[in-house]
């Protein structure tokens, strides 16, 4: 039996969770609405004020998708009642980040700024000009949002410019040394 499977996802108050055919999943809390379609292989079952997860057999497909599905539902829970965020840093020499509406004004370093909107699920703060939180109740939009800010000028490990994530460790590489004679 699945480890992360068998454990009861708690539903907490002020949370609708709804299941339809086909194991469509909604589940409403105050940070906003999640919807997902879940392998319906899957028997999802609300019991009181927990989910329980079960699987049709031990085929290793099922086994597998067992603790998927109920992390899945776990990270939906969470995501509407506290929400995710990622925290990005960056680090250059006049590199840094701004807020213009509802827009992030990325200067790191190409001959013009960078321009990232918000999108509906994952909103943008920008604390001081070298630190970007990116929050959401969605947590692969979230994760995603902060990968793609990251790709715009990935980290280099010779100066340690660039964006990175604020508990990501870049390991430094040292330079060329002098000419040998």
């Amino acid at each position: 039996m699945s480890r992360i499977g068998r454990m009861p996802v708690a539903i907490p108050a002020g949370v609708e969770i709804s299941i339809a055919d086909g194991n469509l999943v909604t589940v409403k809390g105050p940070k906003g609405t999640l919807t997902q379609q879940l392998e319906s292989t899957m028997t999802i079952k609300q019991e009181g004020a927990e989910l329980h997860v079960s699987r049709p057999n031990d085929e290793k497909a099922n086994r597998a998708l067992h603790g998927l599905t109920r992390a899945l539902l776990h990270n939906m829970i969470v995501g509407v009642t506290q929400g995710y965020q990622k925290e990005l840093d960056i680090n250059g020499v006049g590199y840094r980040a701004a807020k213009e509406g509802n827009k992030l004004v990325l200067t790191i370093g190409y001959s013009h700024p960078v321009e990232v909107p918000d999108t509906e699920d994952v909103k943008t703060e920008v604390p001081n000009p070298n630190h970007i939180v990116v929050s959401g109740c969605d947590k692969q939009k979230v994760g995603q949002f902060a990968a793609e800010l990251r790709e715009k000028r990935p980290p280099e490990p010779y100066k340690d410019k660039g964006i990175k994530y604020t508990d990501e460790v870049i390991r430094r590489k040292v330079g060329k040394t002098g000419a040998k004679k």
